[in-house]
């Protein structure tokens, strides 16, 4: 196979509880996540000189080792002793440094093109078991759709598919790192939890609006106060009709969740036209796991 065309699908978390921070300096959690449709564009393409490439459109990014794309294509290329060389291009859409899990994914869907194109046989699990090594949310990345994830995001379950929604995402112009909000979370003072098994049988049950009703993310409780945008978006969002809006991951992107698409493409035109977002964009919630597994392997 001489090239693959991917896309990299975004990501936001409808519940994010933090339980403890271990010992190694990780921290448990329980999530719910869930892929939308917001995606950067990849591209695979076989090369006679030996050696990895790296072209993006963003001038910023790294081309070499610190790009989690180069790590994921030499993770599985050494692995497999492939002699070829390999260009990637990688079209950035998903906002860089959001909480969207974008360059998770798109090493999540390297791993997934280069299994493919150097036909090297291995399972969708397997891609997983490889991909922590990359970072804690690209096993997440490779699987896709609803699921819950604990441990530090490893582990696992996947869900039926999320009541279908509209949402809007909103990144204001603030940066904050991972870093940052992790050390600085007090997660033996938290005084709310998620009830993430309650949200969990709400999808099971395909109750959007139960679903909708018990979104909570701990990390808020860093973010916000350093970059209190966060939570004019959200109000801007209740505001104009949301079921309910959050933050994802560790920010500083928020979602809101809709029923209706008039409601949130109002929404979007708001945000798009005033101050407090960057980047804004409507989208739905990814469905079809599967199937949309199978046409990443063929020809997304």
């Amino acid at each position: 196979m001489k090239e693959l065309k991917l896309k990299a699908m975004a990501k936001v978390n409808l519940g994010l509880d933090v339980l403890r921070r271990r010992e190694d300096g990780y921290h448990d959690l329980r999530m719910i996540m869930q892929t939308v449709y917001l995606y950067d564009q990849i591209t695979l393409e076989r090369s006679d000189p030996p050696g990895i490439s790296v072209q993006t459109n963003l001038s910023y990014l790294p081309v070499n080792e610190d790009n989690l794309v180069y790590r994921a294509a030499k993770l599985l290329m050494d692995e497999f002793s492939v002699d070829a060389g390999l260009k990637i291009g990688l079209n950035k859409h998903i906002p860089v440094a959001a909480g969207l899990a974008g360059g998770s994914s798109d090493a999540a869907a390297v791993l997934v093109g280069v299994n493919r194109m150097f036909e090297l046989g291995l399972s969708q699990e397997e891609l997983m078991a490889r991909a922590v090594r990359i970072g804690a949310d690209v096993p997440y990345c490779v699987l896709r759709g609803t699921a819950l994830a604990e441990g530090i995001g490893e582990l696992l379950t996947p869900l039926p598919d999320a009541p279908d929604l509209q949402v809007v995402l909103a990144k204001p112009a603030v940066h904050v790192s991972t870093g940052f909000v992790y050390g600085n979370l007090k997660a033996d003072a938290l005084t709310f939890h998620p009830d993430i098994d309650a949200q969990v049988q709400a999808i099971r049950d395909g109750d959007a609006y139960r679903m909708a009703e018990l979104m909570g993310n701990v990390l808020e409780t860093v973010t916000i106060p350093a970059c209190p945008v966060v939570a004019e978006i959200k109000a801007q969002m209740m505001h104009d009709g949301a079921l309910n809006a959050m933050m994802s991951g560790s920010g500083p992107s928020v979602f809101g969740l809709f029923d209706s698409e008039a409601k949130a493409r109002e929404c979007y035109e708001k945000l798009s036209r005033g101050s407090l977002a960057k980047n804004v964009f409507l989208t739905r919630f990814f469905h079809g796991r599967k199937r949309e597994n199978e046409a990443v392997r063929r020809r997304p």
